[in-house]
């Protein structure tokens, strides 16, 4: 089954469950969002939202079982890759799309030297000589800024700082020079000035390899500095969509509003009350509603509601978006038990 719209990856009311002892986690349920070429989208949200579950969907990375991909499409370039054989996911993961996890440390084999582990994703999808793959692992260490890297490939991973060892895996990610590169909090590791060199060197490979990025972070400020575009989840749903700017400077959610007032800087910092609902047993309508302080009745019944358009590509899903205008809600104060928005995942 094949499509023809445009977007490089384009996700369908995609669901992805989990079987427990405590019952069926809806980690991921009903998400559609579009990726165009070259562009950067940010999925941003608190833990437990469904980001990186989202993310692990796209090539079924997700551990089966417990994990289950139970509706919806994942197309990336027009093909739907929940149709796929093993064989095509094992050409297309690593090949097309690339993966670049938080922890590089948990990436990559200490037995191994990096040189080593970066011919082995080059020898998965090409048929190289064996120098002609030492070569092109050496010019992947040199363009993620790793200095003397004819010397280094020969190196083994604790040779390396935390920053140089995700440099490294991001060289692995772009062995075969994939269309689309998943990074799930890629930073979260690395302190602040490392974190930006790693936000820089990822703006500068997008451009020379010319391919789409999907951004995994609970930090709006990484935000800011990397996306195009943002989806905001909380959940398991998409409450918000749109472009950096639409998010930044004109937020439509009540929850896309809380997580900008966590930002450090802001002079009247405020975190988000109460906690995320059960993954078992969500609650009805929308599933921010308990910690939102313009609900009504209107947003606990019924399904989550559907994401209204704005304008031109930037959507949210809340029944109050024109809240402010007459008759509608006043903000009322449902403060409680105060979780951090930090964390992973």
């Amino acid at each position: 089954m094949t499509m023809t719209d445009d977007p490089l990856l384009s996700i369908r009311n995609l669901q992805t469950y989990f079987h427990t002892d405590d019952g069926v986690v809806k980690a991921v349920d009903g998400v559609s969002f579009d990726v165009d070429r070259g562009e950067t989208v940010c999925i941003v949200g608190e833990s437990g939202s469904g980001k990186s579950v989202t993310s692990e969907s796209i090539t079924q990375l997700i551990p089966i079982p417990p994990g289950e991909i139970v509706g919806g499409e994942v197309y990336f370039d027009g093909e739907d890759v929940t149709e796929l054989s093993t064989g095509e996911l094992q050409e297309l993961r690593g090949g097309r799309i690339g993966h670049v996890f938080q922890n590089p440390q948990g990436a990559l084999n200490p037995v191994y030297t990096v040189g080593y582990q970066i011919r082995e994703a080059i020898d998965a999808h090409h048929d190289l000589s064996k120098a002609e793959a030492r070569q092109r692992a050496i010019r992947l260490l040199e363009d993620v800024g790793i200095p003397e890297a004819a010397t280094r490939i020969d190196d083994y991973p604790h040779e390396f700082s935390g920053g140089m060892k995700q440099r490294v895996v991001i060289a692995i990610a772009l062995a075969c020079e994939p269309d689309l590169l998943i990074a799930d909090e890629p930073t979260t590791a690395l302190d602040v000035t490392i974190e930006a060199q790693i936000l820089d060197l990822l703006r500068d490979l997008q451009d020379e390899y010319d391919m789409s990025i999907v951004f995994i972070t609970h930090d709006l400020g990484v935000v800011a500095e990397i996306a195009d575009r943002v989806v905001v989840m909380y959940a398991g749903k998409v409450m918000e969509t749109g472009s950096v700017e639409d998010i930044f400077e004109n937020s439509a959610h009540p929850y896309t509003e809380a997580l900008l007032e966590c930002l450090p800087g802001q002079s009247n910092l405020e975190p988000i009350p109460g906690t995320l609902p059960s993954a078992t047993d969500p609650p009805d309508g929308c599933r921010f509603h308990d910690r939102c302080e313009y609900a009504t009745e209107e947003c606990r019944v019924g399904d989550q509601p559907a994401l209204s358009e704005i304008e031109d590509g930037h959507g949210v899903s809340c029944v109050h978006w024109q809240r402010g205008s007459d008759g509608l809600p006043e903000p009322t104060d449902v403060r409680g038990p105060v979780r951090s928005t930090g964390g992973e995942r």
